[in-house]
């Protein structure tokens, strides 16, 4: 069992920037696909950027290159999102997802996830 707890969320406005952390716990060496995900009112869960952690290959939507970025801290078994330039349209909950199986083209499919986090609300003001 993986634990994966999100935290780093808030409200900024346009332009602005915020990192979330994922904080993982558990059989953590086992987590070769790791991602943060994102959902919006009334909307489906979507993928944001993904990490394959043995092979620091990395995986981002097209909404969110340029301007998010992916990284982790294998000594503190911690994910980041660092999101800069901020829009409107980021404005969701954001979930951090691990995988035991390596990243691949479907990295963005939320079913191949098994760990989930709680959630961390990011809000962006116009």
């Amino acid at each position: 069992q993986v634990q994966l707890v999100e935290s780093g969320g808030g409200s900024v406005q346009t332009g602005g920037s915020l990192r979330l952390s994922c904080a993982a716990s558990g059989y953590t060496y086992t987590s070769e696909c790791m991602g943060w995900f994102r959902q919006a009112p009334g909307k489906e869960r979507e993928g944001v950027a993904a990490v394959w952690t043995s092979a620091g290959s990395t995986y981002y939507a097209d909404s969110v290159k340029g301007r998010f970025t992916i990284s982790q801290d294998k000594a503190k078994n911690t994910l980041y999102l660092q999101m800069n330039s901020l829009k409107p349209e980021d404005t969701a909950m954001y979930y951090c997802a691990a995988d035991v199986r390596p990243c691949g083209g479907n990295w963005y499919f939320t079913y191949r996830f098994p760990y989930w986090g709680q959630g961390a609300q990011v809000i962006v003001s116009s």
